[in-house]
């Protein structure tokens, strides 16, 4: 067994039995691939690299032969491998992504140009409609020419998808592995929701005691980012709206940060809600709200009493504001023999579509046990890591 095959699947089987071709080009950036490669095998792919003369200046075949299991193609031979892997064949590729890609073979592509096994692989792709996904990577003098700017939107007028980049300083850098993997599971796994715009509403708010300190939670946020990420994955328009936890969220997903409750009472007054067909309400929000004391609170008091008030309910707004989205709410209790009777009272009261019960004991945890419940008196249990999980609550809504 290859070294490879130990690790491929490791992560996740979202691209499992999964053909990429990764062509490299000539730019420093390539330096990432044998990272890359790997990130897509413990998703379960298959990986087979395709290599430009310049590419090999930089990274040395051997490299990547080790990363993936399988010998570069430099130089095309009899064996007319561009067609094997991208033509017109029985069993073509899943996808040929090219990172790191340079202005070069961009603009080739572009023109139909075929003079590097790249170039050809692309040209083969284009005329028999395998997916193209293209990651740039150069200086940004290079990007911003006029005429690469033309050739890149020649490419996209032709169906091919592009990546990044991130503009930084005076480059335009390829941007993460796990951005890039996104994509990729994005591209060729399961599509599920496209064209669904969903909003998740996770982490946990903080309350003001007064102008340092605050009443905050325990959430660790770690289900409304597998929520946002799962949804991505399965191509779906997503937004998050993220409170004050500590999972740190993709660059990926569009996001609008909040802290207190009063943020999103805010919030769902001046954004429109009625263009997403789900909404998920996971986030961990506050059932009381202190009254602020104006100032710093000084320290060394021997007692200090908080007067706090019941929180406005965002759940109960969410039906009148967009009457035609799912809307999945979220029902956490201390003991397993609560949550069936807590969670149908909360969806029952609030006409929504879904709950998902959990105890307390997931709170922080990688990993979580849940019951979905419906109007119709369905329940699904399931047990897992909160990716898992995640994907189990969106199988439920689409």
């Amino acid at each position: 067994m290859h070294p490879s095959d130990e690790i491929r699947g490791v992560k996740s089987n979202k691209l499992s039995d999964k053909r990429i071709v990764l062509g490299v080009t000539g730019s420093i950036a390539a330096v990432e691939c044998v990272k890359l490669s790997r990130e897509l095998i413990r998703h379960g792919a298959q990986i087979f690299p395709v290599m430009t003369r310049s590419a090999t200046r930089i990274i040395h075949p051997d490299s990547l032969e080790f990363a993936t299991g399988n010998k570069p193609i430099i130089e095309l031979t009899g064996k007319t491998e561009h067609v094997s892997f991208c033509g017109l064949v029985k069993e073509p590729v899943d996808l040929l992504l090219i990172s790191p890609c340079t202005a070069n073979t961009i603009s080739k592509i572009a023109r139909g140009i075929d003079d590097t096994s790249v170039t050809t692989f692309a040209t083969t792709a284009v005329g028999s409609g395998v997916p193209i996904l293209i990651v740039p990577a150069m200086h940004l003098s290079m990007y911003d020419h006029k005429v690469v700017q033309n050739n890149i939107k020649k490419c996209k007028k032709i169906g091919i998808n592009f990546v990044g980049p991130y503009l930084v300083g005076n480059k335009a850098k390829m941007p993460s592995v796990d951005e890039i993997v996104a994509h990729v599971i994005r591209k060729i796994s399961k599509r599920d929701l496209v064209n669904k715009k969903i909003l998740v509403i996770g982490g946990s708010t903080a309350e003001s005691i007064d102008d340092v300190k605050v009443i905050s939670n325990r959430s660790s946020g770690k289900t409304a980012v597998s929520l946002a990420k799962n949804a991505f994955y399965r191509a779906a328009d997503v937004e998050l709206w993220y409170g004050c936890s500590e999972e740190s969220v993709p660059e990926y997903i569009n996001t609008v940060k909040f802290q207190s409750l009063e943020d999103i009472i805010k919030m769902l007054k001046t954004k429109h809600l009625k263009k997403f067909d789900v909404i998920i309400v996971c986030a961990a929000l506050a059932d009381y709200i202190p009254k602020k004391h104006i100032g710093k609170i000084p320290s060394g008091k021997k007692k200090l009493v908080l007067e706090m008030s019941p929180a406005p309910k965002i759940i109960a707004q969410l039906r009148k504001i967009a009457p035609k989205a799912k809307i999945i709410g979220f029902k956490v209790e201390s003991k397993k023999d609560k949550l069936k009777e807590k969670a149908l009272e909360l969806l029952k009261k609030n006409n929504l579509d879904f709950v998902v019960a959990n105890t307390v004991s997931g709170f922080g945890s990688d990993s979580n046990e849940i019951w979905i419940f419906d109007l119709k008196g369905k329940v699904i249990h399931k047990k897992g890591t909160k990716d898992i999980l995640a994907d189990n609550i969106l199988d439920a809504v689409r």
